[in-house]
C-alpha cells in the first residue's frame, strides 16, 4: 500500500464522482492510495428522473441512489460517505461545513477533487465546490474547532462539468486513465438511474484521450486507445523546475 495521504473527492451527487472523476479515483486506488468520496446528497430530486417517473417514493429513491453510489465506489476501489444533505437545492449549513472540516482533519488529504466553480445547468454543482473550498480553508485554521491537527494545503482540482463550454472550464490537466478504464466503465454501468449518460461519458473519455495523446509528445508514448479525464487546477502548481 502507498504511504501517500488519501485522495478526497467532494461531490454533490452519486453520479458526479463517476462520470467526471471515476478514472482518477480508480487510478489512485489501483496504485495503492486510499480514495474517499464525500457525497453530499443522493441526487434524489434533481438527478433521478427515471425513478420518479416509475412512481418511487423519496425514501425509495434515496435508497436506490445510495445503493448505486456504493456499487460504483466499490467498482472504483474507493470508500464513500453519504451526507444526505439534500439536493435541488443543496444548501450550505454550519453543520455540513463542520462535518467536512472534520473529514479534512481526519483524512489529511494529499489531493482534493471537486466540481468546477460555475455550472448554469445545475446549481448544486458549484455549491458543492464552494462548500468544499470553504471547508478546506477552515480546516487549515488552528482557531477553528475540529478533531486532530490542521491540514496543510492540498492542491484542488476541479473535474469537468457536463457542458464545459458554457461553464468557463478550461482544462489544464489531462489525466491518462487507460489502465483503469474498465473500472470506470463498471462504475458507470452501476448508475441505472442515469444510464442515458454512459454513452456520453464513454465518448468524452475517448476525446480527452485523443487530446492527451496529442499533448503528451513522443516521449510519453501513450497508446492509440488512450482514455483520459480533464481537470482544472484551483491553485498554482509549485515546482522546483519547469517540466
Amino acid at each position: 500500500m502507498s504511504n501517500q495521504s488519501p485522495l478526497l473527492v467532494v461531490t454533490a451527487h452519486p453520479g458526479d464522482f463517476v462520470w467526471r472523476a471515476g478514472g482518477a479515483i480508480a487510478l489512485a486506488a489501483h496504485r495503492g492510495q486510499r480514495a474517499v468520496i464525500a457525497c453530499l446528497s443522493f441526487g434524489e430530486r434533481g438527478e433521478s428522473a427515471s425513478a420518479w417517473r416509475a412512481g418511487k417514493t423519496l425514501e425509495e429513491i434515496k435508497e436506490l441512489r445510495r445503493t448505486e453510489g456504493q456499487t460504483a465506489a466499490d467498482a472504483l476501489g474507493a470508500e464513500v460517505r453519504f451526507f444526505d444533505a439534500g439536493d435541488y437545492p443543496l444548501v450550505e449549513t454550519p453543520e455540513l461545513v463542520q462535518q467536512l472540516i472534520d473529514l479534512y482533519r481526519e483524512l489529511q488529504p494529499s489531493v482534493v477533487l471537486t466540481h468546477a466553480a460555475a455550472d448554469p445547468y445545475n446549481m448544486d454543482h458549484p455549491k458543492a465546490a464552494e462548500i468544499a473550498m470553504r471547508a478546506r480553508v477552515l480546516a487549515q485554521a488552528p482557531g477553528v474547532a475540529g478533531p486532530g491537527e490542521v491540514i496543510g494545503a492540498p492542491p484542488v482540482f476541479c473535474f469537468e462539468p457536463h457542458q464545459s463550454e458554457v461553464c468557463g472550464f478550461t482544462p489544464d490537466v489531462l489525466l491518462d486513465i487507460t489502465e483503469v478504464w474498465d473500472r470506470k466503465v463498471a462504475a458507470m454501468n452501476a448508475l441505472g438511474a442515469q444510464g442515458h449518460l454512459v454513452e456520453y461519458y464513454t465518448d468524452l473519455g475517448k476525446r480527452r484521450g485523443v487530446q492527451a495523446k496529442r499533448n503528451s509528445g513522443p516521449n510519453l508514448g501513450l497508446p492509440v486507445n488512450t482514455r483520459a479525464e480533464a481537470f482544472q487546477r484551483v491553485y498554482p502548481q509549485v515546482a522546483s523546475e519547469l517540466a
